[in-house]
Parts: C-alpha cells; structure tokens; sequence
C-alpha cells in the first residue's frame, strides 16, 4: 500500500462542505461561562553587545537548555519554565512564552513576569537579550528554523511578495486569548474583538522601524502581516454570524500546503479546501482527511481566530515590563458582558479603520476620537479584574499615556 493509500485508508476523510463546516464550528467555539485568559508574548531576539547581528541558533539553544523547543533542537526534553509556561520559537528565532489558562488576571501576571525574568536571565547568560519591539528594528529577514512547515510557508508567502519572509522572521505579537462564551453570546464578544482591533492596533503600535529603517508606519508588523497572504490574514467583513462566517471563511480559503508524513508538499495548484473536497483542478490527489482541516485551520493568521477559544493576535509585542497593560485591558473589556456591547458600541465608529491604525496610530482623526472613549471605558472596568491596587494604577498610568 503506498502512502497516500494508507493515509486515506486510516483516517476519515472530508467529503461534504455542510459537514466540514459543522465540524470547523464545534472545534473552533467551545462555549460556556468565560472564566479563563491566556496570553502568548514573543520578542525577537538579539546579541546583546551588537543588535544587529544575526542570531546564532547555536546560542540560542545553549541559553534556552532543556526548555529549547524540538523545532530546534530535536532531542530536547523542552520542558516547561518554573512557572508553567511553555518556550516556543517562531521561524526567525523569536522566543515566545505560552501561559496555561488562568481564571486569575493577577496569579497570571505574577507567574508569567516570574518566567519571563527566569528567560531573559538565561538568555543574559549568554550574551542574548529580548527585543522590545513589534519588528526587527535592525535586521533584515532571515529563517532560523528549518522545519518544512515553515519551508512550505515561506515557499508560498514568497509567490506573493516579501513580507511573508519579514513578518515571519522578524515581528513579533503579544497574542491574548479568552473564552469564547456562552452560545447565546459568542457572536458578540467575537464581533467586539474585531471591533476593538484598530483601537488596540494604534494604542499599543511599537514598531516603527524594520530592519535598519523607519517605514512610515507605526505598526511595521501589522503592515507586513497584512500583506503577507491577505486571504488568510485580513480581518473578516462585519458579520453577526461568528460560527458560520468563521466555518465559511475556512472552507474558502486556499490550502497553504499538504502534510504527507514528515513533509510538506506544495498543492498541484491553487485550491481552496473547499475545492479540495470537490476534487476541483489542482487539488491534491487524495480526498482531504479532517487531520488535514485541523491543519489547514493552524493556517489562517486572521486578526482574531478561533481556535475553541477566541485568540487575538492583532498587537504588536511590548517591552518585557509593559505586557500586562493591553492584557489588561482586554481582560477589563471582557469581563462583564454589558462592558462587552459598550466596547463593542464606542469601538464601532473606527472598526474597519485597521491600515489607518497601523500606518497612522492615533495621528488618524478617526482613532483620535474613538480611542479615548474605549480607554475611558477600560479604565473603570479595570475594577472588575483581580489585579491589585499597585497594579490597576501602574496600568492606568501607561494606558493613560498610551492613549495620549
């Protein structure tokens, strides 16, 4: 049996839209009372006596020891940091640390700010230190993972143009995830998400500069991000529907690659998966199996995606002491489900003002007005967070001068 037969032979395949996107709707929004909040930080990573020097994977794995991912080292334990969180590495060699899903916002900031310092030491150890910005500001782009995922993503990132290559090696995003919610309110909170995004984009813009210039755009990532493969990472058209145009837009979306083993393989030719289920031309030469959707949903970058939770990757990376201020917020506007349609309703003037955002931040009169409403409101639901005191004031003082 060849391999190809044995795949199909061994794993139910897709052969119906209606049931593909069934089954897109319950992995991707487990329902229920919103208790927990993750977040998942990356920086880009430097030499610490000269930044612009291209990393030395070989470094980097020295300071990261046991906790390298296998990505890099293959044979690594990777085991999880002090507190729980867990060291992954993007294509370019940028450090991200994922926290468990806390129910507490304060037991998240004190374990997450304890794995951070425990990192930043190791990697000081080595002559290494994290970035403080949403791009390189100092090097051009280049891979230091070669695993075939990311050969196959630069490969079909590259038939577009050049900033899948930039913004896979050399941004970095500060993402937050929340519950998805309860049935009847699922549609609001990821309609809001998508709201809040070109608010949140120009309030916490941090990357001016890309690889040894100033682009003219505050945020150089979003900007890169955007324009990687605009069919799998530009924000959705206002819909009501979360489920269905999440499903629909899945199914619609052209395949990045085909996992066959081990490898990566490039499609024959274009082909949504949608067409991939049809057989249209151009498809693979084996019917999809619902391994291959689960892939294909790691392969949307959307704004936010719903992954049984709702992630949102829209913000630009901050320095290593100033994450828990857009987490907060986030955290605050999601806390009640009143404060939820409130943000959702101050945001709504400047939701599709996203290239506006990115290029002009606040500058843009749109943004301008609408921003400072939306932090008025986050600044009274922070009182609905854990945090203490010390901390609601600490993240009212940048949120404050963040919005100026």
């Amino acid at each position: 049996m060849s391999h190809l037969e044995s795949v199909t032979a061994t794993a139910p395949t897709v052969t119906d839209r209606a049931d593909a996107e069934g089954y897109v709707g319950r992995v991707c929004f487990k329902t229920g009372p919103p208790r927990h909040l993750g977040i998942e930080l990356e920086w880009t990573v430097h030499h610490s006596e000269d930044p612009s020097r291209p990393l030395d994977p070989a470094t980097l794995c020295a300071a990261l020891g046991d906790h390298t991912p296998r990505t890099l080292r293959p044979d690594s334990p990777h085991l999880a940091l002090p507190h729980g969180g867990t060291v992954t590495l993007e294509p370019g060699g940028q450090v991200e640390i994922s926290t468990p899903p806390e129910s507490s916002l304060s037991r998240l900031h004190a374990g997450t700010a304890a794995d951070i310092d425990y990192v930043a030491a190791r990697l000081a150890g080595a002559g290494l230190r994290l970035g403080d910005h949403g791009c390189d500001p100092h090097r051009p782009a280049r891979r230091v993972l070669h695993t075939p995922r990311y050969q196959a993503m630069e490969r079909a990132f590259d038939r577009i143009g050049p900033h899948g290559r930039a913004w896979m090696t050399g941004s970095a995003g500060l993402q937050v995830c929340l519950d998805a919610g309860t049935t009847e309110r699922v549609a609001a909170r990821w309609t809001a998400l998508h709201r809040l995004g070109p608010v949140m984009v120009a309030l916490f813009a941090n990357s001016p500069r890309q690889a040894g210039r100033e682009t003219g755009w505050v945020s150089s990532r979003v900007r890169s991000w955007f324009a990687t493969d605009p069919s799998r990472t530009h924000p959705p058209p206002p819909s009501d529907g979360a489920v269905g145009s999440w499903a629909g837009r899945t199914l619609d979306t052209p395949v990045l690659f085909v996992r066959e083993g081990a490898e990566a393989r490039d499609t024959p030719g274009p082909v949504t998966f949608a067409g991939w289920i049809d057989g249209v031309a151009g498809a693979p030469d084996r019917p999809p199996t619902y391994d291959d959707l689960d892939h294909h949903l790691s392969t949307l970058f959307t704004p936010v995606r719903a992954r049984g939770y709702l992630e949102v990757r829209y913000l630009d990376a901050q320095p290593s002491g100033d994450w828990l201020t857009p987490v907060a917020v986030l955290a605050a506007l999601f806390a009640r489900e009143e404060t939820v349609d409130e943000a959702s309703a101050r945001a709504l003037p400047a939701a599709d003002r996203w290239v506006a955002a990115a290029r002009d931040g606040l500058a843009d009169p749109v943004l301008g007005a609408v921003a400072p409403r939306v932090v008025e409101l986050a600044l009274a639901a922070l009182s609905d967070t854990d945090l203490t005191a010390a901390q609601v004031s600490a993240v009212a003082d940048r949120l404050q001068e963040a919005a100026k």
